[in-house]
């Protein structure tokens, strides 16, 4: 989200990175500049931070839409947390590539995790002080380092 809080800046980052380290190579972590195309929809969006294993995929007729995200996350503010638990995260599950979608909360230590099963079906499960989530793969972030004095920053 551009000009964000600094909190919701800092959100970003630290997931972002700690990300980036426990993938190592295996994945390449992109922010928020790369543009997310939707299956079947001309739509385009932005994610606060994408993960894409494997090969990057662009989407047909673009040189810059990707379109195999594997792991998203949104940073949620107030004037986006509808659209990111709604419309965005409706355009987000008819990614086939998409395993993991992160809801990091401003106000509290808190993330929720929604985590696509063997069998196609979304799995919810919310994390919060002293946690990890565990994503498909087995990577952990641990809720605790991603927001340690987080809340000294402002926030929306």
């Amino acid at each position: 989200m551009a000009g964000g809080s600094p909190r919701h800046a800092a959100l970003a980052a630290r997931v972002a990175r700690a990300l980036g380290v426990a993938l190592g190579r295996e994945c390449e972590v992109f922010s928020s500049d790369l543009k997310l195309g939707f299956v079947d929809d001309a739509r385009y969006v932005y994610a606060d931070v994408t993960v894409v294993c494997g090969q990057l995929r662009i989407q047909p007729g673009t040189n810059d839409v990707v379109e195999n995200p594997t792991i998203v996350v949104e940073v949620l503010s107030p004037s986006t947390e509808q659209y990111d638990r709604g419309l965005k995260w409706e355009g987000y599950r008819g990614a086939a590539s998409l395993t993991d979608y992160l809801l990091v909360s401003q106000k509290a230590t808190a993330i929720e995790h929604f985590r696509r099963e063997g069998d196609g079906a979304w799995r919810y499960r919310a994390a919060g002080r002293g946690e990890r989530v565990t994503l498909t793969g087995g990577v952990q972030l641990d809720l605790d380092t991603i927001y340690e004095n987080v809340f000294d920053l402002a926030g929306e």
